[in-house]
């Protein structure tokens, strides 16, 4: 985590983001608008789980057009717990895919059809990948695809290496390019300057859309957990974030 953003802050409350007035700002848009029939979404995560905090509910309203959906895992997640025996490298790189593809079942995605490609990079060393993941994207990416990925600034150094590739790739494809926050709800602060508001939209989910993608968050077990006197990595403010009735994304 490249600026220690995450670890210097004790998370920003839903109740706090509620106040803001840039948050209340942003433009409402519906899935159809973002994705409309026929057109691709190309989505890249950093780890494991990452896929349903950035786009869950956007995830749930795909099933039956698993065929316009390329997911593409980056790392197995093996680094979330660093120094602690019951969830080691080794559990984890077999455990969180594990996770993921239950998750991705709990959002009633036909995974029979789904393009699943998982990268097996390091988890924590993808800024010294950026060039790989550049070129895979701009061999996967097609022109007028959606390209979603982390964004750029979002405080943990594998999410912003996926975003800063993502913008070189998109760009070279001439796809359009999606950059979800996820770390940034917890560090950073409803007017906080640092957020590019201007490019903010808020995609809107039905209810059930939201249940879905709180099912599949639950199958993350590894991230949810205490162990001892260590939190969980999610914190419960930063889950509460994420399990609004939309998904925040920058275009």
């Amino acid at each position: 985590m490249n600026r220690n953003l995450i670890q210097s802050s004790n998370g920003t409350p839903w109740a706090a983001w509620q106040q803001g007035a840039h948050l209340a700002r942003a433009t409402w848009m519906n899935v159809q608008q973002l994705l409309p029939a026929g057109r691709r979404l190309v989505l890249i995560a950093p780890h494991p789980g990452d896929e349903i905090l950035m786009a869950g509910g956007l995830l749930a309203n795909l099933r039956g057009r698993e065929d316009d959906l390329v997911l593409i895992s980056a790392t197995d997640g093996e680094g979330s717990h660093p120094g602690c025996a019951h969830w080691t490298e080794h559990r984890l790189r077999r455990q969180r895919p594990l996770e993921s593809r239950q998750a991705l079942q709990a959002l009633d995605l036909d995974l029979m059809r789904l393009d699943w490609r998982r990268l097996n990079l390091k988890d924590g060393g993808l800024p010294r990948e950026e060039a790989f993941l550049v070129n895979h994207l701009t061999q996967v990416l097609r022109p007028d695809d959606v390209l979603m990925a982390t964004w750029r600034d979002d405080g943990h150094c594998d999410h912003e290496a996926v975003g800063r590739a993502a913008a070189q790739a998109a760009q070279a494809r001439k796809a359009q390019l999606v950059e979800v926050p996820v770390w940034a709800w917890h560090w950073a602060q409803p007017d906080d300057p640092r957020l590019p508001w201007a490019r903010a939209h808020r995609l809107q989910l039905d209810e059930a859309s939201v249940a879905r993608k709180r099912k599949a968050l639950a199958a993350h077990v590894s991230q949810l957990q205490t162990d001892g006197p260590r939190p969980a990595v999610l914190p419960v403010n930063l889950q509460e974030c994420l399990l609004q009735p939309f998904e925040l994304v920058l275009l």
